[in-house]
């Protein structure tokens, strides 16, 4: 049993304050668990995705004592503990399991299993678990090869390994783990997709005093028996999230103000302002805020290749820009929490849009779109783009799954309504 979002035409007008970062959360949970002595986050993402790795990080012996503003984390210097019962659930996080898949190999004895919900089961980290065995580590997936529920055990001890990263995810795992393997490593990367997120975290490294090499994103060089330093920081607001009220500001008759963003961060989905600049929006940028209105729309080709997570809300945009617009480049958001250019394409095709799937992405055309009933398919960007583009539209759209939205956005219909939307949840259908 789930719930559902019964979305009617709106026009969205005010500000909202735009919650922290999924990505800087979970890495900086990541790192302040692996560093001596004690970290305070502030402003963290309080969402399932973030949850889930504090609870896998705990479970590997840091301290994590969780404020709404704040969490106090009292690392582990590296020495990481197999916990018993084995068994370690990430539930629907991707980021979670393929940086814990690193740092469980640094385990110096015991072993543990990876798991997740039936979603994270069926996506694949083959291309790091054999770059982990490469280094020392022993995984195997106990069910279909590639795939989790993973065995695994320590330790790395360094070498050399080559990886295509077609998630920015497994380069993450690599870089923030092995500088506390016993050797050094080095990594060869012949393809890497979401660069951006590569960057934010070779930023991380840096702060925390980590010694490498790079030669561009293709090679690395990273010096063993390393330590992470404990720190405190302020998580900066969420651009993956964002995307939503940001294109939502776009369409007519809207006029949204997004409150604590960075547009100097490194976080790869601050793109989503230049898109909407190209596809006709005004947008505005001052301080920690941006404002985005509608204007005239029209289509143009934006490569995706940075931004997979924007895919979903830029589809829906498409339908509301004259001429064609076209998504490419992409073709690693078909192994996101779901296959996120088939689903797209499948749901924006019953609201009647104009729109085709290529092999890396979707051709849309100008759409009149009509309400009509959608599955968000439990994937949080997908019920929270089908959800826009329903208070963009005459009649009632009703997306199932909708709590998925707090994998990442828990506040996301309460930002909704602030805004003036028309947007209900009915629980239990």
């Amino acid at each position: 049993m789930g719930s559902q979002f019964c979305c009617k035409k709106s026009n969205l007008k005010g500000e909202i304050r735009i919650p922290g970062s999924k990505s800087h959360t979970i890495r900086a949970v990541a790192i302040s668990s692996l560093a001596e002595g004690e970290s305070r986050i502030h402003l963290p993402l309080m969402s399932e995705d973030t949850r889930a790795a504090v609870r896998i990080y705990q479970m590997l012996g840091a301290k994590i004592e969780i404020t709404p503003d704040l969490w106090t984390i009292q690392g582990t210097g590296g020495e990481l503990k197999a916990p018993t019962p084995s068994l370690m659930d990430v539930g629907n996080s991707g980021t979670t399991l393929r940086i814990a898949l690193g740092s469980c190999s640094l385990l110096t004895e015991g072993e543990v299993v990876l798991t997740g919900d039936e979603q994270i089961c069926r996506r694949p980290s083959g291309p790091l678990v054999d770059s982990l065995n490469d280094l020392g580590a022993s995984i195997s997936s106990t069910s279909v090869p590639g795939l989790p529920p993973f065995l695994v055990k320590g330790r790395l001890r360094g070498g050399t390994t080559t990886i295509e990263s077609k998630t920015s995810q497994y380069l993450t795992s690599l870089l923030i783990n092995c500088p506390l393997g016993d050797g050094d490593t080095n990594i060869f990367v012949p393809l890497l997709y979401e660069g951006s997120y590569v960057t934010m975290t070779m930023e991380w490294m840096k702060k925390q005093g980590i010694s490498f090499q790079h030669d561009g994103m293709n090679e690395f060089h990273i010096p063993g028996n390393q330590t992470y330093r404990s720190f405190h920081g302020m998580i900066p607001a969420d651009f993956s999230s964002a995307t939503f009220f940001l294109a939502a500001g776009a369409l007519p008759g809207n006029e949204i103000i997004c409150l604590g963003l960075d547009i100097t961060d490194s976080q790869g989905d601050k793109a989503v302002v230049n898109y909407l600049e190209r596809l006709g929006a005004k947008v505005e940028v001052k301080d920690d805020q941006i404002r985005v209105r509608g204007g005239d729309l029209v289509g143009v080709d934006i490569d995706l290749n940075d931004t997979p997570d924007a895919l979903p809300m830029m589809a829906v945009m498409g339908c509301f820009a004259r001429g064609k617009t076209r998504l490419l480049n992409v073709p690693q958001a078909r192994i996101k929490e779901t296959d996120r250019i088939r689903v797209m394409y499948t749901e924006l095709s019953k609201m009647g849009a104009k729109i085709r799937e290529l092999p890396d992405g979707l051709e849309i055309e100008e759409s009149k779109l009509i309400a009509s009933p959608v599955s968000g398919h439990n994937d949080h960007r997908i019920v929270m783009a089908l959800a826009v583009a329903g208070l963009a539209v005459s009649g009632e759209t009703a997306i199932d799954t909708a709590e998925s939205a707090a994998v990442t956005f828990p506040t996301f219909r309460d930002c909704i309504v602030r805004l003036g939307g028309d947007l209900s949840i009915v629980n239990n259908v």
